[in-house]
């Protein structure tokens, strides 16, 4: 790249996102956004300011926020339309950036504020239709009713652990009171633990095992406020991080109508037969909302670019000599390489992060648009069990036969778009919760530590430290890592994500050919494992064998991750000089995005040369000759595809040089 190649000016805004992201269309969507950045930017940045991060209690301060919310729109994202909602069709991708948007500040208001739409999560998905219209149209501020209901999801419990497995449950359910032609009353009792929103929660969606022989299964059940026995709170859980969402170890013991069962229930030979196991709705729920708290973790990584960026210029003003025009004034810290290359890395992380959050949460805004019709075909035809494989292998194989001729999945029937995307979002989805968390949390030490001692001070700019401190929590919400990497384990043998796979590598040989030679290695290493065994005889790729398979998830995920931020960047050079605001700085945008995917690329290409070859040689005493020279024309493949990179990373140091920031962050400081 030339001295006059254009290079980015200034940190990109609305528009470039809107694009990149895919939502320059949507003005339901933008308006909301806004609404929660006005309320983040304002009355949140002014709590976490004003120390109310420093207490486990929940104040009236805090407990402010919930009016903002509502006044903002931010509440209402959440619903049906036909409920008060204020996005049309599908909300996934709308909730994405709201989670964004407010952990741009800080990442327990973010909680706050979607976790009804996790309480409603079971309802909405799985809920009966008088349940969702129920509870929805309570939860909208514009009802016209005295109060809003809010929400609480109940899952975990003290086993003594929280959070260890969700398919323990030691909550029960059983039939307190059943008379002839009357809707059965059950008895629920349930401790729940590190459950958020205890403070205000006026329903909670519990998940329950059966107690009782005349109940079939374990189930989710809406608990309210108001029903006959003890709705306990609990007491406060003494949280070192996400102080602005309340949290508690709440207790029920509660009498309920059958009713509340959600999804609902029949009777069949005497006993209450749940439509839907708590499990069953788990999947559902979980398989969209981890991605929220994916992006929350993105957030902070590209909210610390600005910060980081004026600390390190305005390092030395004000010492004796340091004159206003000379280089150390001006530039500071970033007259130094070190500097620089270290926020290039924490900007790139950042960035991929949050390309790979949005594309699930948009893989999954497509999913919803056709699951329904799935569901309403299988029902009609009585497909269920292992009859459901049997009849998505058709669509499958149409989908893997549009991906192989680079056709467009979205012009086929709805049965192939939901088998492909139903197996893209199985991958994406648990990949940005255990990549955007855990690598990002590593990533966030890196920005605090960019500030010096100023990083880990209440009053630093950005709220770095504590930013830092919450992505260890996010890396544990919804299922920790583990929990992550077994469900991408099971998922990415889809043959439909494995077609979709070797269809990126092919795209990115020309563009980002660190990545492409490196999903070929990892691939290519998938395949041989399974036909290892160790050194007792045991298979390396089976299901319990977590020192193979999960190794080989988390390289996937660093090229699953820097593959989407390349789709964002083409997304944005495709669409951007047609833009009237962004159209003449496009080329500067999309050059310096290159710039930072591919000093990205280098990282992700390393750990998957790194994992690859620690699981093909490690766990063996001796290979063939012939599988070892397969692998090292891969791996010299990826090293040598690696030219250049190392330069891109110098451009995007100077870029970061030479960008216009404000004078001072747009959110009040201590």
């Amino acid at each position: 790249m030339s001295e006059e190649t254009p290079m980015m000016k200034m940190l990109p805004g609305d528009e470039v996102r809107q694009i990149m992201w895919r939502y320059s269309d949507r003005f339901d969507i933008q308006m909301a956004q806004f609404g929660a950045r006005s309320v983040a930017r304002g009355l949140v940045a002014r709590l976490v300011a004003d120390g109310q991060r420093n207490t486990h209690d929940w104040t009236a301060e805090k407990n402010a926020m919930y009016a903002a919310f509502d006044a903002a729109g931010t509440t209402a994202a959440g619903l049906d339309e036909s409920c008060g909602g204020v996005i049309s069709g599908p909300r996934n991708l709308a909730l994405a950036l709201l989670a964004y948007e407010l952990a741009w500040v800080d990442a327990g208001a973010s909680t706050t504020s979607l976790v009804n739409n996790l309480a409603l999560g079971p309802i909405v998905e799985k809920g009966t239709p008088e349940q969702r219209e129920k509870y929805m149209t309570l939860c909208n501020p514009a009802n016209g009713n005295e109060k809003v209901w809010r929400g609480a999801f109940a899952l975990t419990e003290p086993l003594p652990y929280v959070g260890v497995d969700t398919g323990v449950l030691c909550g029960k359910v059983s039939v307190a009171e059943w008379k002839d032609g009357e809707e059965p009353m059950l008895h629920v009792d349930k401790r729940g633990r590190f459950i958020t929103n205890m403070a205000v929660a006026n329903f909670i969606t519990a998940a329950v095992d059966t107690a009782d022989e005349r109940i079939t299964s374990s189930c989710m059940i809406i608990l309210e406020e108001t029903d006959e026995g003890i709705y306990d709170r609990g007491a406060v859980t003494h949280k070192m991080v996400h102080q602005l969402s309340n949290t508690y170890d709440p207790i029920f013991n509660l009498k309920v109508p059958a009713s509340r069962i959600v999804g609902g229930y029949t009777i069949k030979d005497g006993k209450i037969v749940p439509n839907l196991t708590h499990s069953e709705i788990i999947e559902a729920v979980f398989s969209r909302t981890r991605v929220g708290v994916g992006l929350m973790t993105a957030a902070k990584l590209l909210s610390a670019v600005e910060p980081v960026t004026r600390y390190q210029r305005q390092r030395f003003r004000g010492a004796a000599g340091i004159e206003p025009g000379s280089p150390r004034y001006d530039l500071g810290l970033q007259m130094k390489e070190d500097a620089l290359h270290r926020l290039a890395d924490v900007w790139a992380t950042g960035e991929a992060a949050a390309s790979l959050g949005f594309e699930a949460a948009r893989t999954f805004d497509l999913l919803t648009l056709v699951e329904g019709e799935k569901e309403r075909l299988f029902e009609e035809q009585g497909i269920s069990g292992r009859a459901i494989l049997k009849a998505l292998k058709e669509p499958t194989d149409k989908a893997i036969e549009i991906i192989r001729a680079g056709g467009d999945i979205g012009s086929a029937d709805f049965m192939v778009q939901y088998a492909y995307h139903s197996a893209m979002g199985n991958v994406l989805c648990p990949a940005c919760k255990l990549w955007n968390t855990g690598v990002g949390a590593n990533v966030m030490r890196e920005a605090v530590s960019l500030m010096g001692g100023y990083g880990i001070t209440e009053d630093c700019p950005g709220f770095l430290g504590q930013k830092w401190m919450d992505s260890q929590l996010e890396a544990t919400y919804e299922g920790p890592e583990v929990v992550q990497r077994r469900q991408i384990s099971v998922t990415m043998g889809n043959p439909i994500f494995r077609a979709q796979l070797i269809a990126w590598s092919n795209e990115l040989k020309t563009s980002l050919p660190a990545v492409s030679t490196a999903i070929d290695l990892w691939m290519w290493t998938a395949d041989t494992l399974g036909d290892l065994k160790d050194a007792d005889g045991k298979k390396l790729m089976q299901s319990q064998r977590h020192g193979v398979l999960f190794p080989l998830v988390d390289a996937l995920c660093w090229l699953l991750a820097t593959r989407s931020f390349a789709a964002d960047i083409r997304e944005l050079a495709t669409k951007g000089p047609e833009h009237p605001v962004i159209g003449p700085e496009t080329e500067g945008y999309v050059n310096t995005f290159t710039d930072l995917v591919t000093l990205q690329s280098a990282r992700a290409a390393g750990e998957a040369v790194r994992i690859c070859g620690e699981l093909l040689f490690g766990y063996q005493a001796a290979l063939e000759d012939a599988v070892i020279a397969q692998f090292r024309v891969r791996r010299d493949a990826v090293e040598t595809a690696l030219y250049g990179t190392r330069l891109a990373k110098d451009r995007a140091a100077k870029a970061i040089s030479q960008l216009m920031i404000p004078e001072a962050l747009d959110y009040p400081q201590a």
